[in-house]
C-alpha cells in the first residue's frame, strides 16, 4: 500500500511540474496556440468559439490575421486580452477594384436575387463569394471584397493552450 501511495505522489508531482511549465510558456513563433475568442464588429458579435471547440493555429505562419497574431505574441495560458485590430492589420481596406459588373444573364437564379444577396463564383481562378451592391438593366454590381474589409475588429481572447513540437534526434 505504501509503495502505491508513493508512486501516485510522484505521478502527481510530474503532472504538476508539466502543468506549471506549460502555464509559464509564452507564445512565440512556432508555438501551436489554442484560444477561445469572441469577434465583435460594429458592436455586434460576428463569430465566437465560446461553447464550442477552441481554435488552434501555429504562431508566426500567417494562419490568422496579422494584427491578432501580433497582439497575442508573448501571452501565456490563462491570459485574457481585448485586442482591437485596424482594417490594415485585419482584412485590409475596401478595394474599389474589387467592385465588378457581371452580366445578369451569366448569373444562375438571377430572378430571385436582390441587392444584399450573396453569390458565389470564380474570380481570378479561385472560388469567391460576393455581395450584390447594385444593379442596372443588364448587370449586377458585385462587391468581391472580404465582408470584413474596411472594418475595425474587436477580439476578446483567452489563451487555452500553448505547445511546441520538440525536435527529434535521428539516432543511427
Amino acid at each position: 500500500m505504501l509503495r502505491q501511495a508513493v508512486f501516485l505522489s510522484s505521478a502527481f508531482i510530474l503532472v504538476s511540474g508539466a502543468a506549471r511549465a506549460q502555464a509559464s510558456a509564452e507564445i512565440s513563433d512556432g508555438s501551436t496556440v489554442t484560444i477561445h475568442y469572441v469577434l465583435t464588429v460594429d458592436g455586434k458579435i460576428r463569430d465566437s468559439s465560446k461553447g464550442k471547440k477552441p481554435m488552434s493555429y501555429v504562431q508566426g505562419t500567417g494562419q490568422i490575421i496579422p494584427g491578432l497574431e501580433q497582439e497575442i505574441r508573448n501571452l501565456k495560458v490563462g491570459d485574457e486580452k481585448r485586442i482591437i485590430v485596424a482594417p490594415g492589420d485585419g482584412y485590409g481596406p475596401v478595394n474599389p477594384d474589387m467592385f465588378q459588373n457581371v452580366p445578369k444573364k451569366s448569373v444562375k437564379g438571377r430572378s430571385k436575387l436582390k441587392i444584399g444577396s450573396t453569390v458565389s463564383g470564380q474570380f481570378g481562378g479561385r472560388q469567391v463569394n460576393a455581395v450584390i451592391i447594385g444593379e442596372d438593366k443588364d448587370n449586377f454590381i458585385l462587391d468581391l471584397n472580404h465582408p470584413l474589409a474596411g472594418k475595425t475588429l474587436q477580439f476578446d481572447v483567452e489563451i487555452v493552450e500553448i505547445s511546441r513540437k520538440r525536435a527529434v534526434k535521428n539516432e543511427e
